[in-house]
């Protein structure tokens, strides 16, 4: 299995953390219920108040490609557009020793 695990680092703009918070929650369970979805957590950082971190597994590159085109990751999108600072995302392959 060729298993991909994606890292987003989402920051909110100044007053808007709350409302980011709020959209990342509703992600999360029809997430989990997507096929190829292996772990879909989001996390808080304790440093900045502002910042929030999705750690993803997916079975496949084809589980992230209908992922971002399910009606809800289309919805969270559309509604984070103007409380969103910045996104990072990294598609990350493990590196087996």
């Amino acid at each position: 299995m060729n298993v991909i695990t994606i890292c987003a680092i989402l920051k909110a703009k100044p007053g808007q953390e709350e409302q980011l918070r709020d959209e990342l929650i509703k992600l999360i369970e029809p997430s989990r219920a997507e096929k190829g979805c292996i772990q879909y957590k989001l996390h808080k950082s304790h440093e900045k108040e502002d910042t929030y971190v999705f750690y993803e597994s997916w079975a496949d590159e084809n589980a992230i490609i209908a992922h971002v085109n399910t009606e809800h990751y289309q919805t969270y999108q559309k509604n984070i557009e103007t409380i969103i600072d910045s996104m990072d995302v990294y598609h990350l392959e493990s590196i087996e020793t």
